[in-house]
């Protein structure tokens, strides 16, 4: 099966657009006020209007209350959630969606990596001071040696080394900033290349 591609930190409509138009399954929207991809709840009603059902789309959460995370879940009829923080388990069970619980993985940490069976998992890189997006890679050589099925590969891809992660078969492969012109605002042509050479033939 041809991989999902999820793009990560859309905060305009036309980006969300765009990356529909090239194929793109999955749009994120960042919650997490810290990030230059935030976005509130204004903003993520605009781009959820302008998605509508052509491709799912997840809140990203990091470390926030319950009341928050509903509120956006109801308010912009989230598909998803994704919980990139160091929540606890209270915090990611009895939600009405399916959750991505992100795991940030220094070397050598993955195949220590424990996954409820419910969720899917993200893996992206480790970073002292950010919650995604950090533009570092993951090994392939790790990778190799965990169940991708229901995982998300994050870290360091663009449109040149995606395609040897989808080679691995994940359930998906997730980007943001190297597809990206500046913080938070999509490059059209690397959306596409990312999407092109994500899903071509193996």
């Amino acid at each position: 099966m041809t991989v999902r591609v999820k793009i990560c930190g859309i905060t305009r409509v036309e980006d969300a657009r765009a990356a529909i138009a090239a194929g793109a399954d999955i749009i994120g929207l960042n919650f997490y006020a810290k990030t230059p991809r935030f976005v509130d709840v204004d903003r993520a009603l605009e781009i959820r209007a302008a998605v509508g059902a052509r491709a799912t789309v997840v809140g990203v959460f990091v470390n926030a209350s319950r009341s928050y995370i509903d509120e956006r879940l109801r308010a912009v009829s989230l598909d998803m959630i994704q919980f990139s923080g160091d929540e606890d388990e209270a915090a990611l069970a009895g939600w009405p969606v399916p959750s991505i619980v992100a795991r940030r993985l220094r070397a050598g940490e993955m195949s220590s990596v424990t996954v409820r069976r419910t969720d899917y998992v993200l893996y992206d890189a480790f970073d002292a001071q950010l919650h995604g997006g950090t533009g570092i890679r993951l090994s392939l050589d790790e990778l190799r040696v965990v169940d991708l099925s229901r995982a998300f590969v994050a870290g360091g891809l663009n449109p040149d080394n995606v395609a040897e992660v989808a080679a691995l078969e994940p359930y998906a492969v997730d980007c943001a900033s190297g597809v990206e012109s500046s913080s938070g605002v999509k490059d059209h042509d690397k959306l596409r290349s990312f999407v092109n050479n994500a899903k071509r033939p193996r």
